[in-house]
């Protein structure tokens, strides 16, 4: 009998495809047997009544087994050992089918050929082997971000299958089809890591068009061609593409980048200076000096140096000695001496 259905199986199987298969055994089984019990089984027995028959049938072939409903000839239990082999042929298919359908789901999800479905996530478009694994790590440190990284056709799965938080998307990165499946138009932040220059302007313009108020973070080798990325969109965050832990900060903590800018620059609104604490200064610990500086000189104090090193943002418990070295961002540089004339 179960020579009979696998053969059966096989020869509808050539013809038909998919999830009709089993359902088409299934069906066939359910038919002939309703139709042999009906035959076999004495008229008092009452399993083949429409009503029963079904109950009788899915629990026999589901190998459950209630006993509340059973045949009672024995033609019959050789019907009843059909439905049971007809059942196990029917779950075989149906979890063989399954088995495929999600093997082939992975499989696309691994070459990125599928449209996601997220929102307020990391995009990144580009992908160079060794850096953008780096990115995408600092981009997940904090383990509440998802990634979806984007890359061309020369790339033919996902680089870091083994890391969940990241999905991929293979295509043309200037194609509104990528932006699409990336979820370009629900994404909080966009990085464009082009090959060049001239790719990552391409990108940058199919990025705003897709979502034109996200966050978009653009890695330049010349700096010199922002003027033509903010032609595109002025808000468009430009970093320098030999700075990958800076692309990925400014992707995380929109505008820090500027913040970097201004402390770096002679010319910006604060300016990061230095101090050593004379004899005498009166502090006892790093909280005094950060709330003196701050309310007396406009000053923030990042990191002090005493005979442990270098600490930045210490504890405002951590004691401060003679010789210290403050590290400040300010207008204006802070002497020693007004340090002690404002005490």
């Amino acid at each position: 009998m179960f020579f009979i259905l696998a053969r059966l199986s096989r020869l509808v199987g050539s013809r038909l495809h998919g999830w009709r298969l089993p359902l088409v055994v299934i069906a066939l089984v359910f038919l002939t047997s309703w139709l042999a019990m009906a035959l076999v089984e004495p008229a008092d027995s009452g399993i083949a009544a429409p009503g029963t028959y079904w109950w009788y049938f899915v629990v026999t072939s589901a190998t459950v087994g209630y006993g509340d409903v059973f045949p009672v000839s024995p033609a019959g239990r050789l019907v009843g050992t059909y439905v049971i082999v007809g059942g196990i042929v029917t779950l075989t298919l149906l979890f063989t089918r399954l088995a495929d359908y999600l093997q082939s789901v992975r499989g696309k999800r691994r070459r990125g050929v599928v449209a996601l479905e997220l929102a307020d996530h990391v995009v990144v478009l580009g992908y160079v082997p060794g850096r953008t694994e780096r990115m995408l790590a600092e981009l997940c440190a904090e383990g509440s971000t998802r990634i979806v990284l984007c890359a061309w056709d020369d790339v033919p799965e996902n680089p870091v299958p083994e890391d969940p938080a990241v999905s991929f998307v293979r295509g043309d990165l200037t194609h509104a089809d990528v932006m699409t499946r990336a979820c370009v138009a629900r994404a909080r932040t966009v990085v464009v890591d082009g090959r060049d220059d001239n790719e990552t302007l391409a990108i940058a313009v199919a990025a705003d068009h897709a979502n034109p108020v996200v966050h978009l973070v653009a890695a330049l080798r010349d700096l010199g061609r922002r003027d033509n990325l903010r032609y595109v969109n002025p808000r468009i965050a430009c970093v320098q593409w030999h700075m990958p832990s800076l692309i990925t900060e400014e992707a995380l903590d929109p505008g820090i980048t500027e913040v970097y800018s201004d402390l770096m620059s002679s010319g910006g609104q604060g300016n990061t200076y230095s101090v050593r604490l004379p004899a005498g200064h009166g502090f006892a610990a790093f909280g005094d000096c950060q709330v003196h500086l701050g309310r007396t000189f406009g000053a923030t104090v990042l990191a002090v140096r005493g005979s442990d090193g270098l600490t930045v943002s210490p504890s405002w418990d951590v004691p401060v000695h003679e010789g210290t070295t403050l590290y400040y961002v300010a207008r204006a540089r802070i002497k020693a001496q007004e340090l002690l004339a404002s005490r």
